[in-house]
């Protein structure tokens, strides 16, 4: 094809949005489309997976109408994907065997246990740079199996294919002509040999998953087959680049060489460290997982996952009714001029890094008779800054970098309430970025080099910085605050009890 326009395909959490680019990167056109969260039970979460498919064709197809450029002006599709979102559909019509899993479900929580009193903890942590824990997707194909009737035969058949989004959305989006995933997605399975850049077969047998299952496993940028004609006016378009949303973001950020980090405030808080072409193991609680391969290069990066940060201001809109929307905190927050000694941890759903604690719940430390509404709202912006420096700390520990700066993304940027507060508890430069668009832009960024519309030299001339947050507070303040944080999600943790 002969277009200068990349397609973004971004799908999210809570929704699925695509943005067209022009040769200059430059969003020309958005579309979106929120879909529904199911709850079915306490610590359960679930997507409907034909809902995840229309709701991002429908988003594509908008981006393209607002951007009034034709189909046969875009170049390439790349794709990016919220990660460890888990499901199972029939090879042969395309129909999903039940609900996709979402990666904040915790329901396989007892196989995670049952995985450690097997004392595979340490394979797996070497094989796969993870830990065990009800985050990634290998126990969620083990629990479909399990309970979903007659998935366990028809799997052993032959019948049934597994995968994370990115998969679903080529299989959908090619008829069914390409089952791959890309070395992102596939290191956040805990089910892929990230040395090897393989599936590993120990795992496999362990799980009782079957192979065939699987999606094949590409570079991230690379051909992942083309889109049916009928999807957009008649056009092929080539699907040049797949990453997980956070490893998108990471190059969206043009953070290409070791030492060079970013967080992304989304429903949680993703912060990865680009370790370059060698792996570091983490001594800390950090993942280690692939950044993005390309060509015959791999990059890492150290990850330390965040489960609660934007769901947390959600909450205050959903659950207390402070809020009438998100955006409403910063208001809120800047009523008061600090958070009047509360602290709030959003474990809601457990704690991610450094802590895997499947076990913690969410708590409310420092209440009195003087606690408003806005120190509440301020107590959960904070939170964000606070396990995002819980994570930072170990980053440094594990890495020997010590960081000079945070470049960030994701919805909670525009706070600046939270940015300043961040940058202040860290001690560290916060620069929010020009492009507000940081995932998709780094899948279109990709998209294009592997398309050679892009030389690897214009990426930083892409996203370059767009405003800076420098730390004021006073050093034994922040330090006081760090401690109060530390004290209050000590009593969080192992709040409920381990099921057998």
């Amino acid at each position: 094809m002969s277009g200068t326009y990349i397609l973004a395909l971004d799908q999210g959490t809570t929704s699925s949005r695509a943005i067209v680019f022009d040769d200059e990167a430059r969003p020309t056109g958005i579309g979106q489309r929120m879909f529904k969260q199911h709850f079915p039970l306490p610590g359960r979460v679930e997507h409907d997976p034909e809902e995840i498919w229309i709701s991002q064709l429908e988003a594509a197809r908008e981006a393209i109408s607002v951007s009034g450029v034709r189909a046969e002006d875009i170049a390439a599709i790349g794709i990016t994907n919220q990660r460890e979102t888990t499901l199972i559909w029939e090879r042969e019509s395309g129909r999903p065997i039940g609900p996709a899993i979402v990666w904040q479900d915790r329901r396989t929580a007892p196989l995670c246990e049952d995985l450690k009193r097997r004392g595979l903890e340490l394979y797996i942590r070497k094989t796969t740079g993870l830990v065990v824990d009800a985050y990634f997707s290998a126990t969620k194909i083990a629990w479909m199996l399990e309970h979903i009737p007659e998935a366990r035969k028809r799997a052993e058949a032959g019948e049934l294919l597994a995968g994370t989004v990115d998969s679903w959305l080529i299989w959908k989006l090619t008829g069914g002509n390409s089952h791959v995933t890309d070395v992102t997605n596939a290191s956040r399975t805990m089910l892929f040999d990230i040395d090897r850049l393989a599936w590993d077969d120990r795992l496999l047998r362990e799980l009782n998953i079957p192979a065939s299952m699987l999606p094949k496993v590409l570079m991230s940028g690379a051909d992942f087959g083309r889109t049916l004609p009928e999807w957009f006016g008649g056009v092929e378009i080539p699907i040049a680049s797949v990453l997980g949303d956070q490893q998108a973001a990471l190059f969206g950020h043009a953070c290409v060489e070791a030492g060079h980090a970013k967080n992304t405030y989304g429903t949680g808080c993703f912060i990865l460290l680009n370790t370059g072409e060698e792996q570091v193991a983490s001594a800390h609680g950090l993942l280690t997982t692939v950044a993005w391969g390309w060509k015959d290069k791999i990059h890492y990066a150290l990850e330390g996952s965040v489960f609660v940060a934007g769901a947390a201001v959600e909450w205050l809109k959903d659950g207390l009714n402070l809020i009438d929307d998100p955006d409403e905190s910063e208001r809120l927050a800047a009523s008061v001029e600090d958070s009047g000694g509360v602290v709030i941890v959003p474990a809601f759903t457990g704690l991610g890094a450094p802590y895997w604690d499947m076990y913690a719940r969410g708590s409310m430390f420092g209440l009195t008779r003087g606690t408003q509404p806005g120190h509440i709202a301020r107590a959960t912006l904070e939170s964000l800054a606070l396990q995002t420096r819980d994570v930072t700390n170990a980053m440094e520990k594990d890495s020997g970098i010590p960081l000079r700066e945070l470049r960030v993304d994701g919805g909670a940027v525009k706070n600046n309430i939270l940015m300043q507060f961040q940058a202040d508890i860290l001690g560290l430069d916060v620069v929010r970025t020009e492009q507000g668009e940081t995932t998709a832009l780094g899948a279109a960024m990709l998209a294009g080099l592997q398309h050679g519309l892009w030389q690897q030299e214009q990426l930083r001339s892409f996203n370059p910085p767009g405003a800076y947050f420098r730390p004021l507070m006073d050093a034994e303040l922040r330090e006081r605050k760090y401690r109060h944080w530390q004290n209050a999600v000590e009593r969080t943790r192992g709040w409920e009890e381990a099921e057998d």
